[in-house]
């Protein structure tokens, strides 16, 4: 066998039409493999606001919007996914291959191409460049990092390359917003003219990944690429933060941080944003009559949003040490790290991404499994995922953790009970994942194994308009869902406390037909330690997670016995603790999620799975919280 480079097979790529004038520009295709910088880039060309993460996954489906920043509102900038290849062998693969060739149902047809690749790995990043070449669209190369690239002594020749690729090529920098004056030059060049000036070119065998990779290899060779040296600095950290012994350890210490960090300085912000609140809605409440009105607002409305909004604060601080750590490359190289377990339970390591951005919510961590190439390894994903413990899940965690554990400080004040306690929760969701995943591909859905590719990204400072960014579209959505969800289940939970009225007088909570309702269920929660207020919860908590702290908060407002008092202290008054962390047990398993059970219908085309779904999940969370009940009340 040879050890020389291949020969490539060699096609001559057909002409372009030429059009019979010029052509106005409509629409433009952002493509390139993922940790490019294509999503920097999106976000500097429209001025939106869109995650800039760096592991492959995020950007799913394409999204678009106006290039106002380049002084071009007529045109639309769609955003493809992060792929290596347009072959067709994954869904994100398929979305692109869709878009550019004028096939994806409402979506445009695009008239030209930006393809983004990353100057510091060139060999690699161009093959790519081929199978899109191949569509035929006037395309621009854009060489990203160019900075990064000259700074480790990196040299490229961006005039022979343009000649050996038949298309223009430039060198730039999305994240310093260098280099970006050739697009609005290229767009108006690729509108006004009749031919875009593109050369014939010999593509490699497109459906052969090792001819792909020996054309990459040349045309580098024959620019005289010269590639940049590795960053001393990225060598050093993976030297110890990939180190098979003190890479999960590391990983597990950052992690504990982060959960004493977010009780030890969020636990002050939120007292003193319901103390704000609290003296906002008491205001208020002075200056409404004495009627059904200021029941309604304050008892009814504030109480239960009030209830929601104080939690703001944790969800934002765990948010913000998510973004640091994602921004900077390090979760990246968790994904690595965890590839190990991954394989150990029959899942590809690629599910660690799904399953690490399902901490933020499920619903996109779902649709981010379409980067999965095994169909039964991504339906595996999607049946594990909500058991990853997403934001929705952290208000009643806090608040029953608050309550009923004591703020203890152990190893000189560095560690405390309440974090510790914080962390088991979350990892007795990722520990139900696991199980899960062993059980249904031992005995369900096993696969084949197939490769984890992942490229790692350089180490880099987080920029602070990414984390200001991050955090006040996180705010704004708990706000809004805040605002919209909680706010009507809260209204509706009022009316059904005080319906109905005798002789123009409210009912008493108890007997209220939301009292009634809550009767005819306790038989069936309380082993679980349980009363009935905590039922009519779980049962509002279905159209979202967090519903039930609002829900809480209206029907402990309503009843005589506990108004004035705060929620933590009105759920000490009715629960003990083996009930209460019972409560939280059974929030760490159950689906509790109508817009991820609405998602998994749509990526499984079936409600089959959906609804056995939340079965499965609804019977474990029942289980493991009477053992949890019973286990503690014996002990305790």
């Amino acid at each position: 066998m040879s050890c020389h480079a291949p020969v490539v097979d060699l096609i001559e790529e057909p002409p372009a039409i030429i059009p019979a004038g010029p052509k106005r520009l409509r629409t433009v295709a952002l493509i390139g493999p993922p940790n490019c910088g294509k999503s920097t880039l999106f976000n500097r060309l429209t001025g939106m606001r869109q995650k800039v993460a760096n592991y492959p996954g995020v950007t799913v489906e394409h999204h678009s919007g106006k290039m106002k920043s380049i002084g071009r509102n007529d045109l639309t900038l769609i955003d493809l996914p992060g792929i290596y290849s347009l072959s067709t062998y994954s869904e994100d693969a398929r979305v692109a291959v869709d878009v550019l060739t004028g096939k994806m149902p409402g979506v445009p047809a695009p008239d030209c191409v930006l393809l983004v690749l990353d100057a510091t790995h060139m060999n690699r990043q161009l093959m790519l460049a081929a199978p899109v070449f191949s569509i035929g669209l006037p395309t621009l190369v854009l060489l990203n990092m160019s900075d990064q690239m000259e700074a480790r002594g990196g040299k490229l020749d961006t005039l022979a390359l343009a000649k050996e690729l038949g298309h223009p090529v430039a060198l730039i920098s999305a994240a310093l917003g260098k280099g970006l004056d050739v697009i609005p030059d290229f767009l108006q060049r690729a509108g006004s003219r009749p031919d875009d000036g593109r050369r014939p070119v010999q593509l490699p065998v497109l459906q052969s990944a090792a001819s792909c990779h020996s054309w990459a290899t040349q045309v580098t060779s024959r620019t005289k690429y010269k590639s940049p040296a590795a960053s001393l600095w990225t060598r050093r950290l993976d030297s110890v933060l990939l180190h098979r012994i003190f890479g999960p350890l590391i990983f597990l210490a950052v992690v504990l941080a982060v959960f004493q960090v977010v009780f030890l300085s969020g636990q002050p912000l939120s007292d003193w944003l319901t103390a704000v609140l609290t003296k906002a809605g008491a205001h208020v409440a002075l200056l409404l009559p004495d009627n059904w009105l200021r029941a309604l607002l304050r008892d009814g409305l504030w109480n239960g949003v009030q209830a929601v909004l104080v939690f703001l604060p944790q969800i934002l601080l765990l948010f913000l040490f998510i973004g640091i750590l994602e921004d900077s490359g390090y979760l990246a190289r968790a994904a690595l790290i965890a590839d190990r377990v991954m394989r150990a339970i029959g899942l590809n390591g690629k599910a660690f991404i799904p399953l690490l951005s399902a901490y933020a919510c499920a619903v996109p961590a779902i649709m981010a499994t379409r980067t999965i190439e095994n169909k039964r390894e991504r339906i595996a994903t999607i049946m594990v995922a909500p058991f990853m413990t997403c934001s929705a899940r952290l208000p009643i965690y806090t608040l029953i953790i608050a309550a009923f554990i004591p703020n203890t400080r152990y190893l000189g004040g560095v560690l405390g009970l309440r974090a510790m306690v914080m962390l088991s929760l979350y990892a007795l969701g990722f520990l139900a994942a696991l199980i899960t995943a062993k059980m249904l591909n031992s005995r369900v859905m096993k696969a084949v194994p197939t490769p984890f590719i992942l490229e790692l990204p350089q180490y880099r400072w987080p920029t602070i308009q990414s984390l200001t960014l991050r955090l006040y579209d996180r705010g704004k959505l708990f706000v809004k869902k805040a605002g919209t969800i909680i706010l009507g289940v809260t209204f509706l939970v009022w009316v059904f406390s005080v319906l109905p009225v005798h002789g123009g007088q409210f009912s008493a909570l108890s007997t209220s037909l939301i009292g009634h309702l809550g009767h005819w269920i306790e038989p069936v929660i309380r082993p679980l330690g349980f009363n009935w207020k905590i039922g009519i919860g779980l049962l509002s908590s279905i159209v979202a997670r967090e519903v039930i702290v609002g829900t809480l908060g209206t029907l402990y407002g309503v009843d005589p016995a506990t108004h004035a008092v705060t929620l933590q202290a009105a759920l000490r008054h009715d629960m003990t603790l083996g009930g209460a962390i019972a409560l939280v047990v059974f929030f760490a398993f159950a689906m509790q999620c109508t817009s991820t059970l609405a998602v998994v219908r749509r990526e499984t085309n079936s409600w089959k799975l959906p609804a056995l779904q939340f079965a499965y999940m609804t019977v474990v969370a029942y289980v493991a919280a009477l053992v949890t009940n019973q286990v503690i009340t014996r002990l305790f």
